[in-house]
C-alpha cells in the first residue's frame, strides 16, 4: 500500500497526513473548506502545532501531499473529521457517515478503511460497518475496517505520533493485522492490537480517567475555598504517596477530547455512568467558579478585566471547548469591561475584539490568567504597575511567576484570607 486519502484535514489529520508523506506514501488529503485546501497546496498551514509548517512544506515540495474538496481512489483511507457533541451532550455523527459515504464511492476491493476520530462505543459495528454492508461488500474481506484512535497532544504531536502506543482495533482479525502494517509505517511505539469496540472504549476511557481526576481536583478547591486552606498545597503533599497522582486544578475542562468524550460513554448507558457524569457536572461548573471570584476582587460589574489566555491548554491555538470563551462569554453578558490578549490566537477565531497586552491591562481591575501559555510566565510587570487600576492577578492555571511586592497574586490556593500559599 503507497496510496493514502485522509478525510478531514484539522487537528489531527493534517498531522496524520504530513507523517506518512513524510514517510514516502502519496498522500491525499481531502478538506471541505476550499481555504484549507488552498494553503497546504502552497506548503502551508491552517492550525499551530510545532514542526508542522516544515514537514507540510517538504511534502508538498516533494509532490508527496495534495489537498483537494474531494475523495480519490486510494489503497488506505483515514477517516479524521470532527465529532461534535449536540446540544444534549450526544455524538454527532453526521461527519463521520458523510466521510465514509464520500469513501464508498472510491474504495475497491482489498482497501483498508481507518476511523481515527472519536466516536461512541459500537460506531465502527453498529454505523460504519452498516454502510459498506448496504452496498455490498464483506466488510473484514472484500474491505478492512479499523478504529484506530488518535492518542497525541496538542503541542507534541508529531512526536507522539511516532513514540505513542498505537491501539489498533479491526472489526476482525484481518482488519486489524492490515491496519497495523499501516501504522508500522512510522510507529516506534507498541501496536496494541484488539477489537474495534475495546479501541472506542479505551480511547473514551483515557479521557475520562484525566476528567474524572480533574474534578476531583476542582472539587477539592471549592472544598479548601470554604475550610480555608490551601488546595494546591493539599494537592502537591497528596501527590508524595507513591500511588496517589491529583492532577492540577484549572477553570473548567476543553478541547475535543477531554470535555466530550465522557459524553459519549454516558450517551450509552446513562444509568451506569453516576461518576462520570457527575465530573462533567463539577468541570462545567468551574467557570461560574472563577466568575464568582472575579466578583469578589473587582468594585462592580462594570469593572473592567484583563483576560489573558483563550485556548484550553498553553501554547496552542485551539479554542474548541475551551472554559475560557465561556467565562469571558458570560463576564461580558453580566456587564464587564473586558481587555481580552491571547498571543496564540488570530482576530479571525474570536467574536470579540482582541488587545495587546498593554491596552488589556490598562484600567484593569483585574488580571484574569486563563492559559497556560509560556508568555504568561513571566509578565511585564512595569505594564501592569503603570496601567492597572489595581495590580491584582488571579491565575486559574497556578503559572504566573511574580516578582514585585506590589503585584497582589492570587490563585486556587489562596482565594481565602486564611490560607497560606507555597508555589508548588
Amino acid at each position: 500500500m503507497k496510496n493514502l486519502c485522509v478525510i478531514g484535514l484539522g487537528y489531527i489529520g493534517l498531522p496524520t497526513a504530513a507523517m506518512f508523506a513524510h514517510h514516502g506514501w502519496n498522500v491525499h488529503g481531502v478538506d471541505v473548506n476550499p481555504r484549507v485546501v488552498d494553503m497546504i497546496n502552497r506548503g502551508g498551514i491552517h492550525i499551530e502545532e510545532v514542526g508542522l509548517q516544515e514537514m507540510v512544506e517538504q511534502a508538498v515540495e516533494k509532490g508527496k501531499l495534495k489537498a483537494s474538496p474531494n475523495t480519490v481512489e486510494a489503497d488506505c483511507f483515514i477517516i479524521a473529521v470532527p465529532t461534535p457533541h449536540t446540544s444534549d451532550n450526544k455524538a454527532n455523527l453526521d461527519y463521520v457517515v458523510q466521510a465514509t459515504q464520500s469513501v464508498l464511492k472510491k474504495v475497491k476491493k482489498g482497501n483498508m478503511v481507518i476511523v481515527e476520530s472519536t466516536i461512541p462505543p459500537r460506531t465502527i459495528n453498529d454505523v460504519v460497518a452498516p454502510l459498506f454492508e448496504e452496498t455490498g461488500w464483506v466488510v473484514g474481506q472484500d474491505i478492512y475496517l479499523a478504529h484506530c484512535p488518535e492518542r497525541v497532544l496538542p503541542g507534541r504531536i508529531l512526536i507522539e505520533l511516532i513514540e505513542n502506543n498505537r491501539i489498533i482495533g479491526g472489526i476482525n482479525e484481518a482488519s486489524t493485522e492490515k491496519a497495523a502494517k499501516v501504522y508500522a509505517t512510522f510507529v516506534k511505539g507498541d501496536l496494541l492490537k484488539t477489537s474495534a469496540l475495546s479501541a472506542e472504549m479505551s480511547k473514551l476511557m483515557e479521557n475520562t480517567y484525566r476528567d474524572v481526576n480533574i474534578a476531583l481536583a476542582n472539587e477539592l478547591v471549592k472544598i479548601s475555598e470554604r475550610l480555608c486552606v490551601d488546595a494546591l498545597e493539599v494537592i502537591q503533599l497528596a501527590n508524595h504517596h507513591p500511588r496517589v497522582n491529583l492532577h492540577q486544578p484549572g477553570p473548567g475542562v476543553g478541547g475535543h477530547c477531554l470535555a466530550v468524550d465522557p459524553y459519549f460513554i454516558i450517551e450509552k448507558a446513562p444509568e451506569e455512568s453516576k461518576l462520570i457524569s457527575d465530573a462533567r457536572v463539577i468541570n462545567n461548573s468551574m467557570p461560574d467558579f472563577v466568575i464568582e471570584q472575579v466578583g469578589k476582587l473587582t468594585e462592580s460589574r462594570n469593572s473592567k478585566v484583563a483576560i489573558l489566555g483563550l485556548t484550553y491548554k498553553g501554547n496552542i491555538d485551539d479554542v474548541r471547548e475551551s472554559p475560557a470563551m465561556e467565562i469571558v462569554g458570560k463576564l461580558l453578558d453580566q456587564g464587564y469591561d473586558l481587555g481580552v490578549y491571547d498571543p496564540h490566537i488570530k482576530q479571525e477565531q474570536v467574536e470579540f475584539k482582541l488587545s495587546s497586552f498593554a491596552d488589556a491591562v490598562a484600567e484593569a481591575e483585574c488580571i484574569l490568567v486563563l492559559t497556560d501559555h509560556n508568555e504568561f510566565k513571566d509578565l511585564d510587570e512595569d505594564a501592569i504597575l503603570k496601567g492597572s487600576k489595581q495590580p491584582i492577578i488571579l491565575d486559574t492555571k497556578n503559572c504566573v511567576v511574580i516578582k514585585s511586592n506590589q503585584i497582589k497574586y492570587v490563585n486556587f490556593g489562596n482565594l481565602t484570607t486564611n490560607s497560606t500559599y507555597s508555589r508548588v
